[in-house]
């Protein structure tokens, strides 16, 4: 069974989840700075294949991590997760989009981002 998070636990994640994304964005930016460098010129600054296939790698290794917790990567640029949990017994997702200070919004699960709606005070 997959995991359902409390409030509590999903927050208590949060200063994990904030580094690993900030680790995801400073990987992202060199990962497309090497690949358009290595398509345009042939050459980039921060390496060739060998060291775009281990940004490939580190960023692999990250998004394992946010599996094994049970947290669901939903989006890269702008990196967004989900906590499924449940509010008021109805299956709903903890929702966080990277730039946000706190853990503040959910949306119904099949309702997506779109959804999204500030978690009840």
């Amino acid at each position: 069974m997959d995991r359902i998070f409390s409030l509590d636990e999903a927050r208590s994640l949060m200063p994990d989840v904030r580094a690993k994304v900030a680790d995801l964005v400073a990987l992202r930016a060199d990962l497309a700075e090497i690949s358009f460098d290595l398509a345009d010129a042939g050459s980039s600054p921060l390496g060739g294949i060998p060291e775009r296939k281990a940004l490939e790698a580190r960023i692999g290794e990250i998004l394992l991590w946010f599996g094994d917790q049970g947290i669901e990567l939903k989006g890269a640029a702008p990196i967004l997760v989900d906590f499924p949990a449940e509010l008021d017994d109805e299956s709903v997702r903890l929702c966080w989009v990277e730039g946000e200070t706190d853990l503040a919004w959910y949306h119904r699960t099949e309702l997506g981002f779109a959804g999204r709606r500030p978690l009840p005070r």
